[in-house]
């Protein structure tokens, strides 16, 4: 008899197996399926991780840098895990999250230089939201597609998503790599200048976490003494006589000038410049003045805060890149609002955007009435400097009649980069002096600055031959290729500790003080070297103007601590000066 029966069915010959080999046959068929099922299951959530790792490799610059990725990745799972449970929806979301800020973080860097950190998200408000609008028109319509698209793909991936995790297990994960992130956070503290560097964007944001809220929770945004035992005496809103007056009676005009990444060059050595170059930074009594800021060769809203605040970036600590985006509705105290209170008005002429770093909303906050961005200008570009004169002039001619005018011009021209020939047609009699290539174009566009503002001199003077003029200039930082050529023997170590220690040879710029038909009457407040803040409170000494309370107690700093203020006693003056304001009422929030 055959150990195989042959049976046909429809024309076909089947074998027919014994029943154990059946079961046999079956079972290991059900296994393959089973594997064949969770490897399915498990595919999406492999080729998620995968994709992370792949943006690690390319975004991630070292091993430090590495290591925090890998646990801000797993923070991302196991925060979604916890709330879903389901491992391909949460690595969904996690690197939806991770893509997002590469590419916000690239395009940040790509406009203004600095990668994004955790601080964009704790003061993100509607300036911000502007801005992004401003320079993508079409982010409302690219959110809605990838709404549209990724939502489909979302719910497909919930439907087809059967593995689960438990939560216990989800919250231990959480826990571990928070600590991780923290402790390598503080065990590799970055530098400030870190943000400056494209790449690493997701670690360098997340150890930015660590350390903002960790400084947030310890000191708040601002420092500040925690009390004073002392109070502002707050004058009437409209006490002000102002003592200072041109020959027809009536307080100068003021105005002050933003000149971009402006400073005597020559305190570099062997660096050729053309003839009579240091005149530019001489006032009109022949003195050339030093000028202390706050930032080296990236931040000017830094001085922007300085010199129209009268306050110090540095009491903000490691918030004082986002400074005039803090300080926006919260410091109501400045030059502007002291002005205002003697009778002028006050307008800006601002370069850029009004919402970039909340600059048209800080400014308000320093009583400035009438903002003009590069909108209300009828540019989307970088102008010559002579084209800002020219709306200043043309303001002065429209509003003269109305009293005494503020008016701040922020400057652009000498912006960097200074790698190419910025609109040669300008100048076209330069000749480069012999330097770097780099060097030569900053001195080039140093020359047209000169240039353009004793043209602005001349047309005020032929223009407005009845009407005062207090003009007062400044260097908002050096370039950002100072500190590579002022002390050429230093190595970077040497160099980065000059930076941190605040040596006053990179951090000095100018100020200079000019007038047209007007005598400034407290030259002597013009002190050969003064701090940024304390820029407002001689701007009114020159024009003779009563001081309000708050400027009052900080021209006795002033005095005491010889045009220092942050500077000065390890900042504990402006520590005070802050809480005075706070408890002012002219800070708040902070």
């Amino acid at each position: 008899m055959p150990d195989v029966s042959r049976a046909t069915i429809a024309g076909h010959d089947r074998v027919l197996m014994p029943p154990a080999l059946s079961f046999i046959a079956s079972r290991i068929g059900a296994r393959d399926s089973i594997a064949r099922q969770r490897a399915l299951r498990i595919a999406p959530v492999a080729a998620l991780h995968v994709t992370a790792l792949a943006v690690m490799a390319f975004t991630e610059t070292d091993l430090v840098a590495a290591l925090a990725f890998l646990l801000t990745w797993g923070l991302l799972n196991f925060f979604w895990l916890g709330l879903l449970r389901r491992p391909a929806v949460a690595a969904a979301l996690s690197l939806t999250m991770v893509v997002i800020l590469v590419l916000v973080s690239r395009l940040k860097h790509e406009i203004i230089s600095v990668t994004a950190n955790f601080l964009d998200v704790m003061i993100i408000d509607r300036d911000t939201f502007s801005f992004l609008l401003d320079i993508l028109p079409g982010l409302y319509l690219n959110i809605a597609i990838s709404v549209v698209i990724g939502a489909p793909l979302v719910v497909l991936l919930w439907r087809f998503d059967t593995m689960r995790l438990r939560g216990r297990t989800a919250l231990a994960g959480f826990s571990t790599c928070l600590v991780g992130i923290t402790v390598v956070s503080f065990a590799q503290p970055q530098a400030d200048w870190e943000i400056f560097l494209n790449g690493s964007y997701v670690s360098k944001f997340a150890r930015s976490g660590v350390a903002e809220l960790s400084s947030l929770m310890t000191q708040g945004y601002m420092q500040s003494d925690a009390e004073v035992t002392d109070r502002l005496k707050m004058l009437p809103q409209a006490s002000c006589a102002p003592g200072g007056k041109a020959p027809g009676g009536k307080p100068p005009h003021i105005i002050m000038v933003h000149d971009e990444s402006s400073f005597d060059i020559r305190v570099a050595p062997d660096i050729k410049v053309p003839d009579g170059y240091g005149s530019h930074f001489q006032s009109f009594d022949g003195k050339a003045r030093h000028f202390l800021v706050e930032s080296v060769g990236g931040p000017s809203w830094y001085t922007e805060y300085n010199v129209l605040a009268g306050l110090s970036a540095r009491s903000f600590g490691k918030f004082a890149y986002h400074v005039t985006q803090i300080a926006a509705g919260r410091v109501e105290r400045g030059l502007p609002t002291a002005l205002r209170r003697c009778g002028y008005r006050t307008f800006s002429i601002y370069p850029a955007l009004g919402a970039f770093m909340s600059a048209r909303s800080f400014q308000a906050g320093t009583g400035v009435e009438h903002f003009f961005d590069q909108q209300a200008l009828g540019t989307n570009r970088i102008e010559p400097d002579q084209f800002y004169y020219d709306a200043a002039r043309r303001l002065i001619e429209r509003e003269r009649g109305e009293g005494s005018m503020f008016i701040f011009v922020y400057l652009a021209q000498n912006h960097w980069p200074w790698h190419h020939r910025w609109r040669p047609d300008l100048l076209p009699e330069w000749t480069d002096p012999g330097n770097t290539p780099v060097i030569d174009e900053y001195l080039r566009r140093q020359a047209m600055s000169a240039r353009d503002y004793a043209g602005l001199l001349a047309q005020l003077r032929s223009d407005f031959p009845d009407e005062p003029f207090l003009l007062v200039r400044y260097g908002d930082h050096q370039p950002d290729f100072a500190f590579l050529i002022q002390e050429p023997a230093l190595d970077e170590a040497a160099i980065t500790q000059r930076l941190i220690n605040y040596d006053p040879r990179y951090f000095a710029t100018y100020y200079a003080i000019d007038a047209i038909n007007y005598q400034p009457v407290n030259i002597s407040a013009a002190l050969d070297t003064i701090e940024g803040p304390y820029l407002p409170l001689i701007t009114q000494e020159l024009a003779g103007l009563p001081l309000d309370a708050s400027f009052a107690e900080q021209k006795k700093i002033f005095e005491r601590c010889k045009g220092l203020f942050y500077g000065c006693d390890g900042g504990a003056q402006a520590r005070r000066f802050n809480r005075l304001l706070i408890d002012a009422g002219l800070i708040n929030g902070l």
